[in-house]
């Protein structure tokens, strides 16, 4: 098992460079090709425009300036990748929209590796949506980007569908990993379940050639991002793979607190699953 085809959001930024680093760099370890998707759409006028002559004039300045920001795209995504098969694509539309339906092609998501203060859903992608509407594992890279090296890796256990999914999609990862702690932070009255479970997959990770091993530790459900990347740090993991815990509420995810704090304080890299 591994992943062929890596997908990319390609942005006419500087700050998004790392993104585009940490996806042609993997894909050139992994032997991947790496496919890249620009996706802006127009912001709406804000204005009242009873003839529409200023909403046209508006759609063609927008227009021209959208142009030029693809242009820019895929230039950088061509500095970046190159020598790897791929290929850039342009659309006009929501970012996370058009990056979710892409995914039906890929095998993995490359998201993060820009600043955390860009939310702007005309021109950035929502990660925490893109997890969700995907159906691909999305590996989200920390702001200043980086090599993902993988030698180490945490695995954030919760006995639930979602990290059951998270597992078999990060396997080309853990398969690469020299060792994986299957880690489970767990009631002070679980620690017996707890140590079953985590033991479980272990072994089910070891029959897949994984270097794999059980972790358990008592702690209170506010500490659990906080435990794992403490753990991370004393291993030299520089990757968590982790389920995306939420549910819908009137049209919008509302992620736990674990999935929250991985995506708000990334400190290392993330592979998501949902």
């Amino acid at each position: 098992m591994t992943y062929r085809t890596l997908l990319v959001h390609a942005q006419p930024l500087d700050a998004a460079k790392p993104r585009l680093a940490v996806a042609a760099a993997l894909a050139r370890d992994l032997g991947a090709r790496l496919d890249a998707l620009s996706a802006e759409v127009e912001p709406s006028l804000g204005v009242a425009d009873p003839y529409g002559m200023l909403q046209a004039e508006w759609f063609s300045v927008m227009q021209t300036e959208l142009e030029r920001r693809f242009e820019l795209s895929r230039a950088l995504f061509a500095e970046a990748a190159d020598g790897l098969e791929g290929e850039w694509r342009g659309v006009r539309d929501l970012p996370t929209r058009a990056l979710a339906g892409a995914a039906r092609a890929c095998d993995l998501i490359v998201a993060g590796g820009a600043p955390l203060d860009d939310n702007d859903l005309y021109t950035a992608v929502d990660t925490a949506e893109l997890v969700v509407r995907s159906g691909r594992p999305v590996l989200v890279a920390p702001p200043a980007g980086g090599q993902l090296r993988g030698k180490a890796v945490v695995v954030a256990w919760k006995d639930s569908r979602e990290a059951r999914r998270a597992v078999a999609d990060a396997l080309p990862l853990l398969q690469r990993a020299d060792q994986v702690v299957v880690y489970e932070i767990c009631g002070r009255d679980d620690a017996e379940g707890a140590a079953f479970r985590t033991e479980e997959v272990a072994a089910h990770l070891l029959r897949h050639g994984v270097k794999a091993r059980a972790k358990v530790r008592a702690g209170d459900d506010d500490r659990v991002c906080d435990e794992l990347n403490i753990e991370a740090e004393a291993i030299d993991a520089d990757l968590i793979v982790s389920g995306a815990y939420g549910h819908h509420r009137l049209n919008e995810w509302v992620f736990g607190g674990v999935t929250r704090g991985l995506l708000r304080r990334p400190e290392r890299f993330v592979l998501l699953s949902h």
